[in-house]
């Protein structure tokens, strides 16, 4: 048997598939199709690292296997090229994001070719390439410009909302969202508003919206962070100091859709321990709000959630999170003044 040279025989089918377009693939019906994703490496280095590949085999295994099966496999690669790891990586090496962003790209992409991996790279995606992130603007604009109906169970243009305010007044309609944030008002009072004052009345409805919140502030990276980006009260990148802060942050009303994202659950095709996964983080609970009445004021209260409601009953006291913005919605003033 001759004798067995990577540098060689590696290189050669490498350059075969690539002047052949192997791993290209068109939009055929013709065969079943096989979708298989990689999480897409952040460019926040001068190289990939032994967890790329260690992942990424097992997909291509799979990729590879399906083909042999006559499956149409789509199995593209990308680059999560846009936010904090890119801009701290042109930081660190003081020179510009979009410089090292594209230089990383192409040394990543070198790696895996000489790897071998199976992929379409016709298909490759840049997270940092408008044509890309266009899209993730047009979503939000489409989530900011939207009101999720509970009659309908959809999302529907903040047109038809402001449409009811001006027909029937704020009275009757069921949105998913904060009720203690909106106004109520009526029809005549609606045509009697202001444009700032329509604007802020629909704000509370929107699936897109603007509150103060507790986040985690790093102020050496001058970002928010994620609790998964947090160890031990420093920043996953960098290690430095954070801090709970309260601050403006853009929201996204993804419970209205906790239902909708269940059932669908039920029809896809995927393994059951993943399905599961997926339930356990959209966290939906059955259970109902109680409000514990205070002293010196019987006629508000806490109010809190529960899913053992026939636990109340054993209750001795009550503690609030530091986090808890004081005093409670029960106790602030009414904002149900047109």
């Amino acid at each position: 048997m001759p004798a067995y040279r990577p540098e060689e025989i590696e290189k050669k089918w490498q350059a075969h598939w690539k002047t052949h377009k192997t791993f290209e693939v068109s939009n055929s019906f013709d065969k079943p199709k096989y979708y298989v994703l990689d999480m897409f490496p952040y460019p926040s280095g001068a190289g990939l690292h032994v967890g790329h590949p260690l992942g990424y085999i097992a997909s291509d295994i799979v990729s590879r296997f399906k083909r042999l099966q006559g499956f149409n496999v789509l199995h593209p690669m990308g680059f999560d090229s846009f936010g904090l790891p890119a801009e701290q990586y042109a930081i660190q090496t003081g020179q510009h994001p979009e410089k090292t962003t594209r230089e990383n790209i192409q040394r990543y992409i070198e790696q895996l070719s000489s790897l071998g991996f199976s992929y379409d790279w016709s298909r490759e995606i840049r997270t940092s390439d408008s044509s890309y992130y266009k899209w993730t603007q047009w979503i939000f604009l489409k989530l900011f410009n939207s009101w999720y109906n509970l009659e309908t169970n959809r999302a529907e243009n903040i047109r038809t909302l402001q449409d009811i305010f001006g027909e029937k007044g704020s009275a009757g309609v069921r949105a998913a969202g904060d009720a203690d944030e909106r106004h109520d008002f009526t029809a005549g009072q609606w045509q009697m508003m202001t444009e700032k004052q329509r604007i802020d009345a629909v704000h509370p409805y929107r699936l897109a919206y603007q509150s103060d919140t507790y986040v985690n502030w790093c102020a050496a990276l001058g970002t928010v962070l994620s609790n998964d980006e947090v160890k031990d009260g420093l920043s996953e990148r960098g290690g430095y100091p954070v801090e709970r802060r309260l601050m403006p942050q853009w929201n996204l009303r993804i419970t209205a859709y906790a239902d909708r994202l269940l059932q669908g659950l039920d029809t896809i095709d995927w393994p059951e321990p993943v399905k599961e996964m997926q339930r356990n983080w959209i966290g939906r609970s059955v259970g109902a709000e109680v409000t514990f009445p205070l002293q010196n004021a019987p006629q508000q209260g806490i109010k809190v959630y529960t899913t053992r409601v026939d636990t109340i009953y054993g209750a001795t006291f009550m503690v609030l999170a530091p986090s808890t913005s004081w005093p409670p919605s029960s106790l602030r003033p009414s904002k149900k003044k047109p």
